[in-house]
């Protein structure tokens, strides 16, 4: 049976508070002073309380001390990512950099009808923010309505047919296009392979997108003509975890492709488990390719080959340029693209990374 995590009752009863101030001080209500908000956020951190799990204590020490805090971050997500998303190691260098700046970082998590009324999150309050920082914000319309709040913006990936112009913001993505083409090209090449897939909804994001196109062309470098029907790449991105809807795919495809080419890490790891109840062995008869390089992909058996992405960097380099912004809110948007690495191993039949 699963244990629950800690609740608000939880950190009420460790600091000898009442349920409903305990609350308030999480939220951010103005009637509770500042040295009981400080404790009581500084007990979340220390009990991994929901929004505060991926924060250390030292980390948000430095952030907490009286009279440092000049100012505040706001990140929106549209799913609160956990200890494994790439995004948890992103939320954790950025609080850490901007909190040697004197500047704190609150978190919402927006609902899908927050993004469908274009409204901005119960508690969040536009004049306490300082810069908005996005994570799996992919939706259009809300997109461009952050941009209009004249506050600096930055996303972390954006939705798929982004028109850089389009958003009066910094774009920071990870490199996509090009570490995919290079692990395709050695992988189809190694084996002799002329059937290869891709799967994952190629309109769910931009980063979904430029390894698609990475994926075409490593196949068109290796004189193989891109087959639909060994993909999958249509539908939504919900549809790739209903494990029936996915084993009814495969098991449609006249002859399955010599390797997949997943999305994410995280499609990469079902499929290799929706393969393994079909009876269809990996990678003695399908090799598995994934993207992300999260902890399980180096736990999995066999081995996921992927591409690592320096999440701790990115966090960075997003906070570094937040900064920069407000101190001269004259700066031009910028997009960048953060280098990522191909590891090569046993879901491919490979082990050790290939230069």
């Amino acid at each position: 049976m699963r244990s629950r995590g800690p609740t608000v009752q939880d950190i009420a009863d460790a600091l000898q508070l009442s349920r409903t101030t305990v609350s308030k001080a999480l939220n951010g209500h103005k009637s509770i002073p500042a040295k009981t908000v400080d404790a009581v956020l500084a007990k979340a951190v220390e009990m991994k309380y929901k929004q505060f799990a991926f924060l250390d204590r030292a980390s948000f020490g430095r952030s907490a001390q009286a009279g440092r805090l000049s100012g505040s971050f706001a990140m929106l997500a549209h799913v609160m990512p956990d200890k494994f998303h790439i995004g948890s190691s992103l939320m954790t260098h950025l609080e850490q950099e901007i909190s040697q700046e004197g500047y704190s970082l609150t978190i919402h998590i927006l609902k899908d009808d927050d993004i469908g009324n274009l409204m901005l999150p119960n508690n969040f309050s536009l004049d306490r923010v300082d810069a908005i920082v996005c994570l799996e914000m992919f939706d259009r319309e809300y997109s461009k309505m952050l941009c209009g709040l004249g506050k600096p913006v930055l996303f972390i990936d954006t939705y798929p047919d982004a028109a850089y112009h389009e958003l009066n913001a910094d774009l920071v993505m990870m490199e996509n296009t090009h570490s995919v083409e290079k692990m395709v090209t050695a992988v189809v090449r190694e084996h002799g392979l002329t059937r290869a897939g891709f799967v994952g909804d190629i309109h769910h994001c931009l980063s979904f997108r430029q390894r698609w196109e990475g994926f075409c062309r490593a196949l068109a470098y290796c004189g193989i003509a891109p087959d639909h029907a060994y993909s999958l790449v249509g539908g939504s991105d919900q549809m790739y975890w209903d494990k029936s809807w996915l084993t009814k795919q495969i098991g449609g495809m006249k002859v399955l492709p010599e390797l997949f080419f997943c999305a994410n890490d995280s499609l990469a790891l079902h499929m290799i488990s929706t393969l393994k109840t079909m009876g269809i062995a990996v990678p003695d008869q399908v090799l598995i390719c994934g993207f992300d390089d999260m902890p399980e992909a180096r736990i999995v058996e066999p081995q996921l080959t992927t591409v690592h992405i320096p999440s701790s960097s990115m966090g960075i380099f997003a906070a570094q340029r937040l900064l920069s912004k407000i101190a001269n809110p004259a700066l031009p948007n910028i997009t960048s693209y953060v280098q990522t690495k191909v590891k090569f191993r046993s879901s491919t039949k490979s082990m050790g990374d290939k230069q």
